[in-house]
C-alpha cells in the first residue's frame, strides 16, 4: 500500500496525506526539484511551503514538471503553503494572493497562518490579536472563492485557538506545530479534539536532536527501522500527520516508510514518556 492511501480527513471534507514533504531551506530549482522528483518517487503526495521560505514558486514549477512524469495531476498532490508574519494584518490578502501566483497551481489545498505574532512588532503588541483576525477574515474570503480549499493555523497555543475559533465565521481546519516526544502538546491537542482542528506535527525530529536519544535509539535496534522512522512513526499512530524534510534522496526514501511496521504499546508509551515540554523551535507562548 502506497503512503498516500493513509490520510486524514480534514473538516472541509478534503482528504490530507498523512505524510507530508517539508521544503524548508530548500531553496534553489535544482535543489527543490531533486528533492521533489525524490519524494514523489518514494510516494508522498503531500508538499510543505511557506511564503518565508522563498521556494513556492519553485516548488509549483518543480511539481509542474515533474508530476506527468510519475503519470500524476495536480488534483493527485496536496499543497500547503503560509501567509508571512510580514504580512499578517491588513497585507493578508495581498501576502496569500502572492503565494497564491507563485505557486501557480490554480489553488492551494490548505494554507495557514504562519505564526501568531506580526513582523516588526513587539510579541507584548495588543496590535497582534487585530492583525490576525484580519488576516484570518481575509482567508476566509479566499476560501469561499475556492483558492483555499482548507485553511487553518500555525504556531497558535491554546489562547491564540480559543480566541481564533471564537470569532471566526469559518473555524480552522488544522493546526501545524512542533511536535515530538520531548514536546508531546497536551493541552493543545485536547483544544485541537474539542473543536475538530485537524492537529499537524512538524520538527517530528526535534531539529535532529532526537535521532541520537537513548530511548529512541533502542526502540529503532529492536524493531530494526531508524531513529527517524521511529520519530515519525509515533506521530502517525497516534494520527498525527507529519512533514519530514531532506534533501538527501535515501532519507526521504526511508522517512516515507511509515506504514507498513507498528510500534508496540510499550514503545509508544517510552517514547511518549520523554515528554519534557522541551522545544527546538521558536517559542510563541509570550505573543499576545
Amino acid at each position: 500500500m502506497s503512503s498516500s492511501s493513509h490520510s486524514v480527513l480534514l473538516k472541509t471534507g478534503v482528504q490530507m496525506p498523512l505524510l507530508g514533504f517539508g521544503t524548508y531551506k530548500l531553496v534553489s530549482p535544482e535543489d527543490v526539484s531533486r528533492a521533489v522528483d525524490a519524494a514523489l518517487l518514494a510516494g508522498y503526495r503531500a508538499f510543505d511551503s511557506a511564503a518565508v521560505y522563498l521556494n513556492e514558486a519553485e516548488l509549483g514549477r518543480a511539481l509542474k514538471q515533474l508530476l506527468p512524469k510519475h503519470g500524476l495531476t495536480r488534483e493527485d498532490v496536496f499543497i500547503t503553503s503560509k501567509l508571512g508574519p510580514k504580512d499578517q494584518g491588513e497585507r493578508a490578502m495581498e501576502g496569500a494572493l502572492h503565494s497564491l501566483s507563485d505557486l501557480d497551481m490554480g489553488y492551494i489545498d490548505l494554507y495557514l497562518i504562519h505564526w501568531p505574532g506580526t513582523q516588526d512588532l513587539e510579541i507584548t503588541d495588543p496590535r497582534n490579536s487585530g492583525n490576525r483576525a484580519e488576516s484570518w477574515a481575509a482567508l476566509e474570503k479566499l476560501h469561499a472563492q475556492g483558492k483555499l480549499k482548507a485553511i487553518g493555523v500555525s504556531n497558535y497555543t491554546p489562547a491564540h485557538m480559543r480566541e481564533l475559533i471564537q470569532s471566526c465565521k469559518i473555524p480552522p481546519a488544522l493546526l501545524q506545530v512542533e511536535f515530538h516526544p520531548k514536546f508531546c502538546q497536551t493541552e493543545l491537542r485536547k483544544v485541537c479534539e474539542e473543536y475538530g482542528v485537524c492537529f499537524q506535527a512538524y520538527s517530528s525530529l526535534g531539529k535532529g536532536d532526537l535521532v541520537t536519544d537513548p530511548v529512541v535509539l533502542e526502540v529503532a535496534k529492536n524493531c530494526e527501522r531508524t531513529p527517524a522512522q521511529v520519530l515519525l512513526r509515533w506521530a502517525v499512530q497516534q494520527g498525527v500527520p507529519v512533514l519530514p524534510k531532506s534533501s538527501n534522496p535515501d532519507r526521504i526514501k526511508d522517512n516515507a516508510r511509515l506504514f507498513d511496521f507498528t510500534l508496540s504499546d510499550t514503545d509508544m508509551d517510552r517514547l511518549s514518556a520523554l515528554d519534557c515540554g522541551h522545544k527546538f523551535c521558536r517559542d510563541a507562548s509570550q505573543v499576545v
